[in-house]
């Protein structure tokens, strides 16, 4: 069996089911020389396995054969290594060759796709985890993607699924004791306190499930990318603020209103980070700015709903708002508010969205302020008060005119888009950083572990909702022991007995522990063996204690 890498120089050859390995298809290709060392690389010299070796017969004179002997290998089978020349010519020309070496009780084939990632899972030496953070691998495109995969590509989650998963079966196993051995012996704890350490142990598990959870959607963002929304009435400069942070001119800019009707969407690396900035139609309302005349169209409406929704949808949402020439000499500028770009905030907000604040044309304030680094208190406050619940540190000045002046090169950071923008990542850290438990045992929080929750894929994400889900009806059914009833002295609360069904409890754990298998591929909850062994060391380690007791009291 054979397949290509993605380049062209390269082949991989592995042994088959069939008895087949690489170490045939290396003698028919390389008839005088002995098997390479292995895991050394040697030079080669390979022939038509259809004619005598000789210099008329060979098809490369200068290629690197490495030989990889089962089962420290990706597959965990042999696998023999063809590093050829790049040219067309010759890659065919051993392709054919190798076509050639099938005798009639083997055969040689092409790898299907995926085979020999599917080889490596069935001989162990890879999980579903570490499969979908390899084709993460592949596919990453910006250094935060990287990281992600790398992270996902150890087998720290697969680890740390099946430690739970071991922590459920032993859980369960208790419960099995309790119902099996309970009215015939008596265990050190009594049935009341057996439970409730179990149900203490779910809820701490329950806790670590919920976290990975949170950090899956998360993990999502760097994985497929931070959408962002730029929101504003029309002029305030959105489509200049796009160009200027994708370094190309990818919206039309305008000085006539609702020149953007629809969203662009543009997709660019940010530091690392990848982003899907979407330009959109200016929100504004009828009439405008005392304009009794002005009137949107069907068109222009579409496009100010299209912005809202997907403001929405978006995870950060860059309100761009404008400064313009006062009314007055006394009030050289004024800040332009339109009540209906307001609204739209406000509805952002309530649907818990990242909001950051871009105040565009800062180039209208005086000179002695808008060279400097920060905004105007006053101005400040005036943004503050419109949007009470943005940090002021998400509130930034900046001036797309000036950062496109030629004259601005000359700047260190003109229009002040540098300063913006390393806001903008900051804010991205923020809302992708790994939420968790805050300290352990000893008060340390442990940064790494939350780290690899974040490359918690959505079909990992989505085992783990259906497991939070059975040790949620777990705890449901624990916590009856003491359910309140209003049936006491003037409807006051009063607790109750009821009686806890542990076969029902003991299935929930089941099915909780099946979501976790699932996750890995590896694994039953099922497995008579685990749940029998944990049964089994209880009773038999009572009976220990018990015929020790016995002992010392007839000595």
């Amino acid at each position: 069996m054979g397949t290509l890498p993605s380049t062209p120089f390269r082949l991989h050859l592995a042994e088959l089911l069939l008895r087949l390995c690489g170490y045939q298809i290396y003698q028919a290709l390389c008839p005088k020389a002995a098997l390479p060392r292995p895991r050394f690389a040697a030079v080669r010299t390979l022939f038509d396995p259809t004619r005598e070796p000789s210099s008329s017969s060979a098809l490369d004179a200068g290629a690197l054969v490495l030989y990889f002997p089962a089962p420290n290998t990706v597959t965990g089978e042999d696998v023999l290594e063809l590093h050829l020349h790049g040219g067309p010519a010759i890659v065919k020309s051993v392709l054919t060759a190798i076509s050639r070496v099938s005798q009639p009780d083997s055969l040689v084939r092409y790898a299907e796709p995926g085979e020999f990632t599917r080889r490596a899972f069935m001989n162990n030496r890879l999980d579903l985890p570490q499969i979908e953070a390899l084709g993460d691998t592949l596919s990453a495109d910006t250094e935060q993607q990287r990281r992600l995969a790398v992270r996902g590509a150890s087998d720290a989650l697969s680890r740390r699924y099946e430690q739970w998963r071991q922590q459920l079966l032993y859980a369960r196993g208790e419960l099995e004791a309790l119902i099996d051995f309970a009215e015939d012996q008596h265990f050190d704890e009594s049935s009341d306190e057996l439970v409730l350490s179990v149900a203490a142990q779910v809820q701490a598990l329950r806790v670590q499930v919920g976290f990975h959870i949170q950090n899956a959607s998360k993990g999502e963002l760097l994985r497929h990318g931070i959408k962002i929304a730029l929101l504003g009435a029309p002029n305030a400069g959105k489509s200049s603020l796009l160009n200027q942070i994708v370094g190309k001119e990818a919206a039309i800019v305008s000085t006539e209103e609702g020149t953007t009707r629809d969203i662009v969407d543009v997709g660019v690396d940010l530091s690392g980070w990848y982003c899907k900035l979407g330009d959109m139609a200016g929100i504004r309302s009828e009439p405008v700015n005392g304009k009794e005349s002005v009137v949107i169209g069907a068109v222009e409406k579409e496009g100010i709903r299209r912005a809202k929704a997907r403001a929405l949808e978006s995870d950060v949402v860059i309100v761009v708002l404008s400064l313009e020439r006062g009314a007055f000499d006394d009030i050289p500028y004024q800040l332009s508010i339109e009540q209906e770009v307001v609204e739209a905030v406000n509805d952002c907000l309530a649907a818990d969205k990242c909001i950051v604040i871009a105040i565009n044309k800062c180039d209208r304030l005086p000179l002695d302020v808008h060279n400097s680094q920060f905004l105007p208190e006053q101005l400040l406050a005036s943004v503050s008060d419109l949007f009470p619940t943005v940090p002021q540190k998400r509130i930034f000045g900046i001036s797309c005119r000036e950062a496109q002046l030629e004259s601005a090169l000359e700047r260190k950071d003109p229009g002040h888009l540098q300063e913006f923008l390393r806001g903008l990542i900051s804010t991205f850290e923020e809302i992708a950083s790994p939420s968790g438990i805050e300290g352990d045992a000893n008060g340390d929080y442990n940064l790494s572990y939350w780290e690899d929750s974040l490359g918690v894929t959505h079909r990992q994400s989505s085992n783990l909702q259906r497991c939070l889900q059975h040790l949620d009806d777990f705890l449901a059914q624990t916590s009856r022991k003491h359910a309140p009833s209003m049936l006491g002295h003037e409807h006051e609360q009063q607790p109750i007995e009821m009686e806890i069904d542990i076969v029902t409890a003991a299935e929930h754990l089941r099915f909780a522990a099946d979501a976790l298998a699932k996750i890995t591929g590896k694994g039953e909850s099922g497995d008579v063996e685990d749940v029998l062994g944990v049964v089994f060391e209880k009773y038999v380690s009572l009976l220990i204690r018990r015929s020790i007791g016995s002992l010392l009291t007839v000595y």
